[in-house]
């Protein structure tokens, strides 16, 4: 079993991790290092679910009591802004959050609503970059039913 010690040496190893993966990245965007901004970073390498904003705040207010909406708000537009994390609208006028891991697509499932990442490169890139463009994001989503849904469906039929 884990005792007190033992646990905060597991938390502050943890936190070192994270302080090496994205202070360099914040530095070099020459970004103000903040606690919240690390905070935001870790809540979205750790939760690749593409979380709203608001669900963002809400979870990350339960560990920070003192963390405000405007905090995060802001945060997350200077992290898009710098190309750190994505802001998804694939879901009408709502924006959903992805750590910035390299292009790929997403995929909506419209039963159950979860964002899938799909790793499929998009055919057309080098195609229009032979027209002289420099591409700086390609955005490409599928929707229908995941598996996980239509599996839960069959066993339903299944037991009917």
């Amino acid at each position: 079993m884990l005792n007190c010690n033992h646990y905060n040496l597991v938390i502050i190893t943890l936190w070192v991790r994270l302080l090496n993966k994205y202070i360099p990245l914040l530095k070099q965007k020459n970004i103000k290092i903040t606690h919240q901004r690390l905070a935001i970073l870790k809540y979205l390498d750790e939760h690749h679910n593409h979380p709203t904003a608001f669900d963002i705040y809400t979870k990350l207010k339960e560990r920070y009591p003192s963390l405000s909406k405007t905090t995060v708000y802001n945060s997350l537009d200077i992290l898009q802004k710098y190309g750190i994390i994505t802001a998804l609208t694939i879901c009408g006028s709502e924006h959903r959050y992805d750590i910035n891991e390299g292009m790929h697509h997403h995929f909506l499932c419209k039963r159950c609503g979860r964002i899938i990442d799909i790793d499929i490169k998009c055919p057309n890139i080098e195609k229009v970059k032979s027209y002289g463009h420099e591409i700086e994001e390609v955005h490409g989503y599928f929707k229908g039913i995941c598996k996980n849904c239509i599996n839960k469906n069959d066993v339903k039929k299944n037991e009917s």
